[in-house]
């Protein structure tokens, strides 16, 4: 250790053992009467601390059965709408139930799927036009129905490579 930290060591060790000897002259009673007074303090202070810890129990447990009453009322009121939602939608089930069962028995059986077949035109325009060849350039393309409009992507949807013509 260094020289310091001796001194400073023994420093603090001479002034405890002087406030030592000091409180023990000093003092106006003695170490029994000191005791008694510091557990007195100590049983005021535990006292006080279960009186109030009584007082907030009461009062909060008189707050709650102020409130219990119309909390009951509330709940038995929510019961009662949750049991009348749920008998009306037993009722509205079994009304769907009995009109589906109804419309199935009358409906007549479905007809038979038509399929038409679909034939692919080339793009190119078949005829010398020049409004035909006009269009064509412009990235038209038309389908059988002759719905199919030009695209920005110039022929890379499924329709466009539908209708475009076999290599």
């Amino acid at each position: 250790m260094s020289k310091f930290s001796t001194g400073v060591f023994v420093g603090g060790l001479a002034g405890a053992a002087a406030g030592f000897v000091a409180g023990v002259m000093l003092a106006p009673r003695s170490g029994a009467e000191s005791r008694a007074m510091a557990a007195d303090a100590m049983n005021d202070a535990w006292d006080s601390a279960v009186d109030t810890y009584e007082r907030g129990s009461q009062a909060v447990t008189g707050k709650i059965n102020d409130v219990r009453p119309s909390m009951d009322a509330t709940t038995d009121e929510l019961r009662a709408k949750v049991d009348l939602a749920r008998e009306r939608m037993d009722q509205l089930r079994e009304s769907l139930a009995h009109a589906s069962a109804t419309q199935v028995d009358a409906a007549e059986p479905a007809a038979e799927p038509t399929v038409v077949p679909v034939t692919e035109e080339p793009a190119e325009p078949a005829g010398d036009d020049a409004a035909e060849k006009e269009r064509a350039a412009a990235g038209f393309a038309e389908g059988a129905s002759g719905r199919h409009e030009a695209h920005a992507h110039k022929g890379e949807c499924w329709g466009c490579r539908r209708l475009a013509a076999p290599p």
